[in-house]
């Protein structure tokens, strides 16, 4: 339950108004549909028992009106509960999300999200969600119970002050025992059905996605019994929870009949002692009906409590507004980077990536960095990037930006990706970035300009296009050292030559830093450094026998 206290602190600093206005109503509707039942027990009975002459004499336009009030409270009040708890809990699920996204959005969140992007897509939809039921399926119909059960036994209180009390006290035994019970059964097939649903979705996923891929490795058949398996065991948690349910159901029912039964034998003996008149035997009665079912709304919150638990323990760690990270600090001058007996690696690994690494590269100076994939390029462009903390040394270093294999585009106009890598530039910064880029041609032509919308991931551009956009923004940036990533990885070679070529047109004044298996990229370097199993095993600077020799060895591209 720890779990919940950030989600529920959470909730009450942005929306707190929204949601104790919400309770309240919610509240209310439930007194006004109790008290509408209960007082048209009370006018019907009163009224046949008034007959006659003594009908002349009864007052029958007050307790009309009180109907009619009670009537149009409900009813007005369940529009407000449903309009002010639903839109409570979607501006709060929507802070969530950006609480969320602010929590990886921190240096090394995003390898780990790659390694499995389903993770990020089921926090950000399946738990988010399922967290909706804690305010609207929990916290709002115990408010509304636990207010219907104190006026119930108030009311019955003033007709006698034991009937009141063991009403009270069978509501609120009854009332949170079955809840609580259901949540305690229903915890493990609640969890269940989560990881079901999740493995489902990602085995699905990768069935359909990647057919080719296990078509060849011969996995179809596989890939296929588990993605069954998956979805068994989806239906085996499902039918466990509604059971459950229906049990809740059940005891709720049990304990209605009780509290019915004690009634109305309480009012039968009261009534036969003159203590209670028959009308206000049916008002008891009918007070007794309608007190329990405000319980019987959180009988699906409860069976959910474990889901709602188990999604709250997944998002809370990045709840807490995390720390910005510190810069690296800034290299002695005349330098651009400065690496001192560092090793590092990657969380949770067994192994160090990089093993004693010491680096100098001057203001100025182009860099780059070859071996085989596995070598440790990547993890040591982490370092330089302030994504990663070295686990022994020190690592300083001008403001980088990074260029990676991947280009990284959204859903938004050109200029809006643009802008990421300088929201103050202006129009004529952003043209003459893609002018530099060789994309500027392109986007004339375009009817829209800059304000062309781009699809998921950049559609709307072709692969070659996509990557010019992407340096684009590393033009824009304007730091002073440069950390390129295979840049040219996947291209071909008309377009890896531009590109490169318009990269080393710009970089004069830069401080390039590239990590590469491809001549054509390490063509660009003034120095080359061997980097082997996480150790640097050699140099070799331009002019010298082993750089040509060194670059000779390395794929064309």
């Amino acid at each position: 339950m720890k779990a919940l206290l950030p989600l529920l602190a959470l909730f009450w600093r942005e929306r707190r108004d929204a949601l104790l206005g919400g309770a309240a109503l919610a509240a209310l509707t439930t007194l006004a549909g109790a008290a509408l039942l209960g007082l048209s027990g009370w006018f019907i009975t009163a009224t046949a028992l008034a007959g006659g002459a003594g009908a002349l004499g009864f007052d029958v336009f007050r307790p009309a009106a009180g109907i009619r009030l009670l009537a149009l409270v409900r009813t007005a009040g369940r529009y407000g509960e449903r309009l002010v708890t639903h839109d409570a809990t979607l501006a709060l699920l929507a802070a969530l999300r950006e609480r969320l996204f602010r929590g990886w959005a921190a240096p090394g969140a995003a390898r780990h999200l790659l390694a499995r992007p389903a993770r990020l897509l089921f926090r950000l939809t399946a738990d988010v969600d399922a967290l909706d039921g804690l305010y609207l399926r929990l916290l709002v119909p115990a408010g509304a119970a636990l207010a219907v059960a104190l006026a119930t036994g108030l009311a019955l209180g003033l007709l006698h002050p034991a009937l009141g009390a063991g009403m009270l006290a069978l509501l609120l035994g009854a009332g949170l025992l079955v809840p609580l019970r259901a949540a305690r059964a229903g915890a493990r097939p609640a969890r269940r059905r989560a990881l079901a649903t999740e493995a489902l979705r990602a085995r699905a996923i990768d069935l359909l996605s990647g057919q080719p891929e296990l078509l060849m490795a011969g996995r179809l058949p596989a890939q296929h019994a588990a993605t069954l398996r998956a979805e068994a065991r989806l239906a085996a948690a499902e039918d466990t929870a509604h059971r459950i349910e229906t049990q809740a159901g059940l005891g709720f029912a049990l304990a209605g009949t009780a509290a019915l039964c004690g009634t109305l034998l309480a009012v039968g003996a009261l009534a036969e002692a003159g203590r209670i008149t028959a009308p206000q035997a049916a008002l008891a009665l009918l007070l007794a009906l309608a007190a329990l079912e405000p319980f019987g709304a959180l009988r699906r919150g409860a069976v959910e409590l474990g889901r709602t638990l188990l999604a709250a323990r997944r998002l809370a760690p990045r709840l807490a507004p995390a720390a910005p990270p510190a810069p690296l600090p800034l290299p002695a001058t005349g330098e651009a980077l400065r690496l001192e007996s560092v090793t590092a690696g990657h969380e949770g690994a067994a192994h160090p990536a990089l093993r004693g690494i010491s680096l100098r590269v001057a203001r100025g100076e182009h860099v780059a960095v070859i071996g085989a994939s596995g070598a440790g390029k990547s993890t040591l462009l982490a370092l330089v990037a302030g994504e990663l903390a070295p686990w022994e040394g020190q690592v300083a270093a001008l403001p980088a930006t990074l260029l990676t294999q991947r280009t990284e585009l959204f859903q938004d106009t050109l200029r809006g990706n643009l802008l990421l890598a300088d929201p103050t530039a202006d129009d004529a910064r952003l043209w003459r970035a893609l002018a530099d880029a060789g994309l500027a041609a392109h986007v004339a032509t375009l009817p829209e300009g800059l304000e062309a919308r781009l699809g998921e991931g950049g559609a709307g551009l072709s692969g070659g296009q996509s990557r010019r956009l992407a340096l684009a923004r590393l033009l824009l940036r304007g730091a002073p050292l440069w950390l390129l990533d295979e840049p040219t990885e996947g291209m071909d070679g008309a377009l890896a030559a531009d590109v490169l070529a318009r990269l080393a047109a710009r970089a004069e004044g830069a401080s390039l830093l590239i990590c590469t298996h491809l001549r054509r990229e390490a063509a660009l370097a003034d120095r080359l450094l061997l980097l082997e199993e996480g150790r640097l095993v050699g140099e070799h600077r331009r002019g010298e026998a082993g750089f040509a020799a060194a670059l000779a060895a390395l794929r064309p591209g």
